[in-house]
């Protein structure tokens, strides 16, 4: 079989390839030690001086052209599983994948991400702790754990209370689909290129190796501003900028949808029905996880959403997890009927909301224990 994992030093340049296609690269905890590892490897490889993320084509269908993506996210059936048998493997998955976000975060060499196709939840948590995020015509990205029964994970809580005003509120809450220009006026990119172009920047970089880490990079940024998208689409998310802030920086989760109910316009109607999907539970939890994290520095909120993902599976057991519903209703019966509990946003307290941010662990137990903040 061949590895979920590929990997390739080109001129300088280690080239890391998710290769689990067929799952849109879905991470499993296979991957994940993987990843670790390569990455360990190469932060004192003379060697390795950049370090590029991308992910595998799936095979074409129908004669149609393959189609890549970059990472859809954690294994979202193995989590179910996982829960409903009570393996502990489940508590190694969130471990060692926020280290390994926290890895790439903190990666002492510069880090690229190619994002092309679905790049949601677990890889935007590998996306965003690079140091440049190149986002192609195909990109699709979103952070849409609220409507399995979870939240933003993977850092969401940082990197969404980054953006400004209240966009950060709205995107963990709605989870809404965003293309190109979305990731870039909301800064979850930093440049455009078109996806065919990697090719010919990793065989130029085979062909004629850098001598050093700027020299690459200098390369690498040239390269893209040759093989710019000639066409962007328009902004769907900031031209709304004013209406997010007037409705998702309210107190409450009750008083936003309260705020949009009495905003007659499109938009606003389009939200809420976005929302009626999702768990009410889960998008209160989400607003006062956005809301905490604004003012945590990144190793704290990885411990912060380590100990929420514990409550997502141990508050409730098994079948009655809010997570194991939601992925049930989603991936598992298909039925898109998910039982929450609340079943609606009036019925969510403040005490089931602080349940989630009760400690688990003291700290020098935490299995995160040991993560530092950025140099």
């Amino acid at each position: 079989m061949q590895s979920l994992v590929l990997t390739e030093v080109l001129g300088g340049l280690g080239v890391i390839t998710l290769n689990r296609p067929r799952a849109l690269n879905a991470l499993n905890l296979e991957m994940i030690r993987e990843l670790t590892t390569v990455l360990r490897g190469w932060a004192n490889d003379p060697a390795v001086r950049c370090v590029l993320l991308r992910g595998s084509a799936r095979e074409p269908v129908d004669g149609k052209h393959p189609v890549t993506h970059f990472c859809a996210g954690g294994d979202i059936r193995f989590m179910h599983d996982a829960a409903l048998a009570g393996n502990p493997a489940v508590e190694d998955f969130f471990t060692e994948e926020y280290a390994l976000d926290h890895l790439i975060h903190t990666f002492p060499k510069p880090t690229i991400a190619w994002m092309e196709g679905v790049t949601m939840g677990g890889g935007m948590g590998l996306a965003q702790g690079c140091q440049l995020r190149v986002a192609t015509e195909s990109v699709r990205m979103a952070m849409p754990e609220t409507r399995i029964g979870l939240f933003p994970d993977v850092a969401g809580g940082y990197f969404l209370s980054r953006c400004a005003g209240s966009l950060g509120e709205y995107l963990g809450i709605v989870g809404p689909h965003l293309h190109v220009t979305d990731a870039l006026t909301l800064g979850l990119a930093d440049v455009h290129a078109r996806a065919d172009s990697l090719m010919s920047l990793l065989a130029a970089l085979r062909q004629e190796p850098a001598g050093s880490a700027d020299e690459l990079m200098g390369r690498v940024r040239a390269h893209i501003d040759l093989h710019p998208l000639t066409e962007l689409p328009d902004a769907t998310v900031t031209v709304h900028f004013e209406a997010i802030g007037r409705h998702f920086s309210r107190h409450s989760l009750a008083e936003i949808v309260a705020s949009l109910k009495g905003d007659h316009s499109d938009w606003a109607r389009a939200t809420l029905q976005q929302m009626s999907g999702h768990s009410p539970l889960m998008m209160g939890v989400t607003l006062e996880q956005i809301r905490r994290a604004r003012s945590m520095p990144l190793a704290d909120v990885f411990r912060m959403e380590r100990t929420m993902v514990r409550h997502c599976f141990q508050l409730r057991l098994g079948a009655s997890s809010e997570t194991v519903e939601g992925v049930r209703a989603l991936v598992v019966d298909k039925d898109h009927a998910p039982r929450w509990n609340p079943s609606s946003v009036e019925a969510v307290t403040a005490e089931q909301v602080e349940a989630f941010f009760e400690p688990v662990w003291p700290p020098h137990a935490h299995p995160l224990r040991e993560l530092s903040q950025p140099g």
